[in-house]
């Protein structure tokens, strides 16, 4: 397993997840490894090495980074290789035919569809919800931001910890006079896309002044590139915020806000209180789902899906092939690792979903879901 000390070891993230290997048998949730006439034995039989080249959102780098470690003893003959660029340029990879697959956290536009000629299945891996993690020593848990207070930090309005929006919010806390350092992206990215969406469905002004996207032209702050260079940022300078996937800050033991939804509660950031968001939302059959500001007492307000990228059309049977037996794993036995690195596992209703999809990629490989051992993800 990895050791996710300093940061995920982001120096690896950064320049490319480790070449993983798996070459006997991905095999769905509960199952034992079926019987094969192959000499490996496994389920994928593959008589020569296949490398499969991925790139994207930065977003799910940690739990892919866990599927492919460890699935790598499986299978030794296919060799993945991702790497954490932002969704942008995850995007524009996947659209000029650079990789195998990419990742977004922002689901593919219908224009962005159309340039991509072998054609697009936007594939749900994932869950998981969008924090605001702080650098504040004396204050290391219970702070609560209100909906105008968190926007007006990042509009560069309220300037100073011990602003009385934020004092009021957060009686008997003792807040610093010291300035806000906001730490925002500097490059295209799908977590800011879900992020400045959240913003803009709560705050007209943001929504005239700023707006949504993968980039925006941010008001105040300092940029970092990635997650790993967000979490990097907020981590060496005392009173910063900034905006991050929760597993981020869970592995780095960063304090997150407490924010208020819609229904005026001020919710902690969980895989309770993101499945909760999850439960008000129907995933349509295109898989494109955006939750700005969803409805419910107990739901987190900041949550969003993560897609894989993958073609309709592999020309090469052998990572069509390889390209189901890694959803599978990842639509399986891969989301017993959500909750452990701070996503949200996915509904079972979704996996079954995406799976019959997927199934779509190759005529040589049967992706299994065990719909029971699903529910108890």
């Amino acid at each position: 397993m990895f050791l996710y000390s300093h940061l995920f070891n982001s120096s690896r993230i950064l320049t490319s997840i480790s070449v993983v290997a798996l070459s006997a048998g991905l095999v769905a949730c509960g199952q034992q490894e079926a019987s094969s006439p192959n000499a490996d034995g496994g389920k994928l039989a593959l008589n020569e090495n296949v490398s499969l080249v991925g790139a994207g959102a930065s977003f799910p780098t940690p739990l892919y980074q866990r599927w492919f470690q460890e699935i790598n003893q499986d299978y030794p003959n296919l060799r993945i290789n991702y790497q954490s660029v932002g969704s942008g340029a995850g995007v524009e990879q996947f659209t000029t035919g650079t990789v195998d697959f990419g990742a977004s956290d922002v689901a593919m536009t219908d224009e962005e569809i159309q340039k991509v000629e072998r054609g697009v299945l936007l594939l749900p891996m994932a869950a998981g919800s969008i924090v605001l993690t702080y650098n504040l020593p004396n204050v290391e848990s219970g702070l609560k931001l209100p909906r105008e207070v968190y926007t007006g930090i990042l509009q560069g309005q309220i300037k100073s910890w011990n602003n009385p929006a934020i004092a009021q919010a957060n009686p008997g806390v003792q807040l610093p006079n010291q300035p806000i350092t906001v730490v925002h992206r500097s490059d295209g990215s799908g977590t800011t896309g879900v992020f400045t969406k959240h913003l803009s469905a709560i705050s007209p002004e943001w929504k005239n002044q700023v707006g949504e996207g993968k980039t925006v032209d941010w008001p105040t702050g300092v940029g970092a590139k990635g997650n790993e260079g967000v979490t990097a940022q907020v981590k060496q300078t005392p009173g910063a915020i900034g905006y991050v996937e929760y597993g981020y800050a869970k592995q780095n033991n960063l304090p997150v806000a407490a924010l208020e939804n819609q229904s005026g509660n001020f919710i902690v950031p969980s895989e309770e209180s993101a499945s909760k968001t999850l439960e008000a939302v129907e995933l349509p059959a295109n898989f494109r789902a955006f939750i700005s500001d969803p409805k419910g007492e107990e739901s987190y307000p900041i949550v969003t899906y993560t897609w894989l990228l993958a073609y309709e059309n592999y020309p090469d049977a052998s990572k069509a092939k390889s390209m189901e037996a890694m959803i599978e794993y990842g639509l399986t036995e891969g989301q017993r690792y959500s909750a452990e690195l701070g996503y949200v596992p996915l509904p079972p209703s979704v996996v079954e979903k995406v799976a019959a999809a997927a199934d779509k990629l190759s005529p040589d490989y049967n992706i299994t879901v065990d719909k029971a051992a699903a529910s108890k993800l």
